[in-house]
């Protein structure tokens, strides 16, 4: 928890999260490589998680620190059904109604396979969710983007005929569910290596986990530093109310 330097604003919070728990080992006895390792699912986003903690401690340090306080949160049992992250809603540390956002990174460190062999293979993600909630967040991300990372936001999953349901489907959600607005940050690897021995650490491209971190951090620099917290316009569907 890094408390925010503007007597006022201080008491508002901004949640960055990822999950640090996999799969496990294989079931079957026979198999060569036993061994889940969760690079990219989700060791990449625990690991965007800390360089963003590192970042704004930093910024503190130098006396630069964000007005906003920011919790960075690595939640547990995200596998078994979102556990850690529906704990803490349920048992929030800090209210509800001081949360202004959740940003989640799960899964940043690889190409998804409609990315494969495709001018943006090294400079997308899919930005899940920005607009469900808040019209001014999806503005926000949208702007931070072409100021900073210039990536594709790829905004496939926010269909509602999304037949993977990724929306539902990592720890933003219990957020969103609670009305609090959500970015979740994901690279769409749903075949190639999904919760298989196949997914190590060999495979993640560092260099798009990194700017991917960015594009994450310089989000969240901008609401923990903006006036006003993102207003919630929409019904969480992307209607507007």
């Amino acid at each position: 928890f890094l408390e925010g330097s503007d007597p006022k604003l201080k008491k508002e919070v901004l949640v960055l999260t990822g999950h640090y728990d996999h799969i496990g080992l294989v079931a079957d006895p026979n198999a060569k490589d036993k061994v889940n390792n969760g690079a990219d699912d989700d060791g990449s986003g625990t690991t965007g998680v800390l360089l963003m903690a590192k970042a704004f401690t930093d910024a503190k340090k130098a006396g630069k620190g964000p007005k906003r306080s920011i919790l960075f949160m690595t939640v547990v049992g995200e596998e078994k059904g979102l556990w850690g992250s529906d704990w803490y809603s349920s048992h929030p540390v800090f209210p509800v109604e001081n949360t202004i956002a959740n940003l989640n990174t799960d899964m940043i460190g690889r190409t998804g396979e409609l990315y494969l062999n495709t001018p943006d293979s090294a400079n997308y993600i899919y930005s899940v969710g920005s607009n469900m909630l808040s019209s001014e967040l999806g503005k926000l991300s949208e702007q931070v983007n072409a100021t900073y990372t210039k990536m594709k936001l790829d905004y496939k999953y926010d269909d509602p005929n999304d037949t993977d349901r990724i929306y539902y489907r990592s720890d933003h959600y219990n957020f969103a569910k609670l009305g609090i607005p959500i970015i979740f940050y994901y690279d769409g690897m749903l075949e190639q290596d999904y919760h298989q021995p196949g997914d190590e650490v060999s495979k993640i491209n560092f260099p798009l986990l990194s700017k991917r971190a960015q594009l994450t951090y310089f989000t969240a620099w901008e609401l923990a530093n903006q006036p006003k917290r993102p207003a919630v316009d929409r019904d969480g569907k992307g209607n507007t109310k």
